[in-house]
């Protein structure tokens, strides 16, 4: 009878852990896939991986990481000008399209707890450094957290923690750019 309660106990903690994670763009993320793997599956990231895809960078958010992706949704990159989305997926732009997706990467895996403390501790703004070569900010608007691009635009987080098997999501409002 104890190992019957306890495999009970045991399959009912699995089911509260999995049911932790945030679904996104309606559909269900889990810890055990890989960030592109989850990602295909969300209807609000659809414009995200058709340019992961574009830049070729498939493999390596598949890969090991760890990787914390601030990831814009569609209607972030509705915001950009007219026809910058459709001209960053040409071909001829693959290395702009990188830099600007690679930009929205850091090499760790950083739960939000960790980003509201590391603001904390550097008295409300905290340097961000991306796996394209840029800095961003990393700063507190009340409870939300934000990030600050080279540009000067201002990315909300509007879903936290979205856990993957290699990482970290964290859905953003707003295309992070690079300084000019």
């Amino acid at each position: 009878m104890k190992a019957f309660a306890l495999a009970a106990l045991l399959g009912l903690t699995a089911s509260a852990a999995l049911a932790a994670n945030p679904e996104v763009g309606g559909a269900p993320m889990f810890e055990d896939k890989n960030i592109v793997e989850n990602a295909v599956n969300s209807k609000d990231h659809t414009t995200l991986v058709a340019a992961v895809q574009a830049a070729g960078l498939v493999e390596t958010l598949s890969g090991e990481g760890p990787f914390t992706v601030f990831a814009p949704t569609n209607a972030a990159f509705e915001k950009l000008p007219a026809g910058t989305v459709e001209t960053l997926l040409k071909p001829e732009n693959k290395d702009q399209l990188t830099k600007i997706l690679t930009c929205h990467v850091v090499a760790a895996n950083a739960m939000s707890d960790a980003i509201v403390k590391m603001i904390a501790d550097d008295k409300g703004m905290h340097p961000v450094k991306t796996v394209g070569g840029c800095e961003f900010t990393a700063m507190m608007d009340g409870d939300k957290v934000q990030i600050k691009d080279g540009q000067g635009n201002v990315a909300t987080v509007t879903i936290a923690d979205v856990k993957q098997s290699n990482g970290v999501i964290h859905v953003i409002d707003t295309v992070l750019l690079p300084a000019s």
